[in-house]
Formats: structure tokens, C-alpha cells, sequence
């Protein structure tokens, strides 16, 4: 772009190149120096691109080491109703999913659910597991409950995509009351979707809802684990 600056112009190159997988987790970035030279920029507005890569995660500095590539790392704001597809698109990557298992359950069995999203005991659910992912990298793990009254049937070759552009397709709008965030341990079986150990998973509970005849009706239940490394939310309050 014409009137983009110079150092934008350095850190749009290296993000896109990251974000490609040209530039690999770890790999080492070219020295400042070298930098300048393949730019043929200053080292100010150079220093000014890795300052700003570092800033949002893209890259860290090992004293005595060199600069290497961050894993990525997703800031989300918490009252945005952002998509996951929505956040990697934000940062230039490929939302991916991946159905890990789909199976139909009776209401009573999961009696705390059938409550948030008021169905009787008789009601059944549909019940999958999916992985997140970003550029074909594991991110997420989601578990979600659909109201079987609201949604009859799903094409499960949906669920290996956005399920709320599926959702989308069938005309129905969905939007969310409320988004509950807390951290937990992973299981194992978290540990070996999520290729991670030794990490806090950041978990996010909400309930979507829908409309039908002018009135707001809960229909999915959804609890997503993050893996704590890589995504966080931020939250901003009304200054005093």
C-alpha cells in the first residue's frame, strides 16, 4: 500500500510470512543488520517493526540468542461475541475444525445443561467435541450442546467447518446472553488434542441463543478450552 509507513511495511512483510509458516515457531529472524539490509530501511524503523511484532507476540528477544518466532497469540476483547473463525481471520490465519466426536444424548443425562438451555428431561441433544485450530495448529478444544427442538437434524460435515456459518445458512440468527471465563488444568486426553503439557487452559461457557416467534431462545451450550498460552481476554471497564 502507498501510504503505508515504512516500518509497517517491515512488519506486515515478517507477520505475513509467520502467519504463512514461511517463518516457523522458533525459527530464528535475521539480525536488525540483516534486516536493514534486505529493506534497505534504517535500523530505527526496523527496531520500530520489531518492537511492534513483539508487542503483539508475533516474536521474542533470548538475550545472547537472537529473535525467533512467538508462538501465536490471540488477545481477544471479552465483550466482542467474536467468533473463533472471526478472531483468526482478525490475525490473518485459517480457522480450522475438526470433529473429534458426535453423538445424540438424552436431556436428563446431562441435567445442568437441560437447564440452561430449558429443555424437559425427554429432550434430545446433540452432543460434539471439536478441535480449533489456526493454520492447521491446535488451539482449542470445544464441547457443545444443541437443542435437538431448535435444530431437528445436522450435517455433520458441517461440524469440520464454522458451525455458526452453518448455522447462518439455515437463516437463523444467534447471539449470546452472557460468557463465563475461568482457568483449569487439562485433562490428558486435552493435553494430547491440544500437542501441549504443563499449561493452564483458559475455559469459556456461554449459552447462544436464537429467535423464534420474537422470542430469545436458548439453543446451544458451549464450553471451549484454550490453551492458555496462546489465547487471553481483555476486558475494559468504564473509567471513573
Amino acid at each position: 500500500m502507498a501510504n503505508k509507513a515504512k516500518y509497517e511495511l517491515v512488519e506486515s512483510t515478517i507477520k505475513a510470512e509467520i502467519n504463512s509458516g514461511a517463518l516457523a515457531v522458533g525459527d530464528q529472524l535475521m539480525t536488525e543488520e540483516e534486516l536493514c539490509e534486505r529493506f534497505n530501511f534504517s535500523r530505527t524503523t526496523v527496531g520500530k517493526a520489531l518492537d511492534n511484532l513483539r508487542a503483539h507476540g508475533y516474536i521474542e528477544r533470548i538475550p545472547g540468542k537472537g529473535t525467533f518466532v512467538k508462538a501465536v497469540h490471540i488477545d481477544k476483547n471479552a465483550g466482542s461475541g467474536s467468533s473463533f473463525s472471526d478472531d483468526m481471520a482478525q490475525i490473518g490465519l485459517k480457522a480450522g475444525a475438526k470433529l473429534i466426536s458426535y453423538q445424540i444424548v438424552r436431556a436428563a443425562e446431562v441435567p445442568d445443561i437441560a437447564r440452561k438451555l430449558k429443555v424437559d428431561d425427554t429432550e434430545a441433544l446433540h452432543y460434539f467435541v471439536r478441535l480449533r485450530s489456526g493454520n492447521g495448529r491446535p488451539i482449542a478444544i470445544g464441547y457443545t450442546y444443541v437443542s435437538s427442538s431448535v435444530i431437528p437434524a445436522i450435517d455433520i460435515k458441517s461440524l469440520d467447518h464454522s458451525f455458526y456459518d452453518y448455522l447462518h445458512s439455515l437463516g437463523m440468527d444467534v447471539f449470546s446472553r452472557e460468557i463465563k471465563y475461568s482457568a483449569t488444568l487439562p485433562t490428558e486426553e486435552q493435553k494430547r488434542l491440544l500437542d501441549a503439557d504443563n499449561i493452564a487452559l483458559l475455559r469459556s461457557a456461554h449459552v447462544s441463543y436464537t429467535t423464534l416467534k420474537d422470542i430469545a431462545t436458548p439453543f446451544e451450550y458451549t464450553e471451549t478450552y484454550f490453551n492458555g498460552d496462546m489465547y487471553s481476554y481483555t476486558a475494559h471497564s468504564a473509567r471513573a
